[in-house]
């Protein structure tokens, strides 16, 4: 059997799961519930609901376009080649550095997990090499492997959240624990509320922070030309896959705040999920959740972001020496320009991953604007 065989349905709908759980809900469920108080699983809801009409959009302009590049294949055959440039680059540069961002974060997750100082530049260089080879090996194997590595780590980030959840229900009910009011209550040293009425504006930013949780759908389709009947398989498998994960995030959201909502905003440490939780299996069950879910993420960056900068070049808008593929599949020179990006400019930033962060969701917004006028 060929090791670049075509990825199938479920693959697809668990690739699309693998694309969107990444750090998100293990590391920043705290910033959402600062902001929104007792109404954050309120807020996860409205999120899911934007990012579900979103990706029915992209899901729709996979029916039309089956090629490999997502928002640039689609706004470039209907707006023309200058404006499918734009979207094409701004989402490459876009993608590389999100995969940084995430690349950064399992490096310092398992450097912190091995008790190795987790903000030693050198020591996450290190780190950063040795995944970026990693990667680089599980794609040069072929689709197959890639698949089945995918599929297991999206198993296992899901099967980490579901027990954290079903803990969390076992825990309210033997306690009777409803903690929601306190975080309302919460002072800061001063005396002053931590937490701010919710105003419109406050309401808006909230959403956005929690709508970051969702993204990476939009990147599920750069690999197209590699899926089985992507016309008819896409558009069912990304809202499907939507709305398995707000299930999950409303339900993780709801059931910490009911037994630590305290915690989940004012903690420092690196999974911040974890410290809601007294007892250490479960703390260490989302500890190591999330670090099998940033590989799995770096995985399906692996895959995705390299198809963006190649399908550009199968429309020869950048040179074609990046169309050329090994004997598995594997856009070669394309996934070396990719993984010297995720690496170079994480390194520019000293790693520092609210700077780079920024940058890239301020760079990934146009697609948002200008996929949906396409279809």
């Amino acid at each position: 059997m060929s090791n670049n065989k075509k990825i199938k349905f479920w693959s697809i709908v668990l690739l699309s799961i693998n694309s969107i759980i990444g750090t998100g809900i293990f590391l920043s469920p705290g910033s959402v519930a600062k902001q929104a108080g007792s109404l954050a699983p309120f807020i996860y809801v409205c999120a899911a609901i934007f990012a579900t009409i979103l990706a029915i959009t992209f899901a729709s302009a996979s029916k039309y376009i089956v090629k490999n590049g997502a928002a640039y294949a689609y706004t470039k055959a209907a707006f023309g080649e200058n404006v499918g440039l734009y979207i094409g680059i701004t989402r490459f540069v876009a993608a590389s550095i999100a995969w940084g961002v995430m690349a950064t974060g399992v490096v310092k997750t398992a450097l912190s997990i091995f008790k190795l100082e987790s903000s030693n530049f050198f020591n996450v260089t290190i780190g950063f090499l040795i995944l970026m080879v990693i990667l680089l090996f599980i794609n040069l194997v072929g689709t197959k492997v890639l698949t089945i590595i995918s599929d297991l780590s999206t198993l296992g980030k899901m099967t980490a959240l579901i027990i954290t959840i079903l803990a969390g229900i076992f825990i309210v009910v033997k306690t009777g624990q409803n903690n929601l009011a306190q975080l309302d209550l919460l002072t800061d040293d001063a005396g002053k509320k931590l937490i701010p009425e919710l105003t419109t504006s406050g309401f808006v930013t909230a959403v956005i922070a929690a709508f970051y949780a969702f993204t990476g759908f939009e990147s599920v389709a750069s690999g197209a030309a590699d899926m089985e009947n992507p016309e008819k398989n896409l558009p069912k498998a990304i809202p499907l896959a939507i709305g398995i994960i707000a299930v999950i995030y409303v339900g993780i959201v709801f059931i910490t705040m009911l037994i630590n909502p305290v915690n989940l905003v004012t903690s420092k440490e690196v999974v911040v999920l974890a410290s809601v939780f007294e007892n250490k299996i479960i703390a260490n069950i989302i500890i190591y959740g999330a670090l099998i879910s940033m590989f799995g993420i770096n995985v399906a960056a692996s895959f995705h972001t390299p198809r963006l900068i190649e399908a550009m070049a199968k429309e020869r808008q950048v040179p074609k020496f990046f169309d050329s593929r090994t004997e598995n599949g594997l856009p070669l020179s394309s996934f070396i320009l990719t993984a010297i990006l995720a690496i170079v400019i994480p390194m520019a930033f000293q790693y520092d991953m609210k700077g780079i962060m920024i940058i890239s969701s301020i760079s990934r917004f146009a697609q948002f604007i200008l996929v949906p006028l396409a279809v």
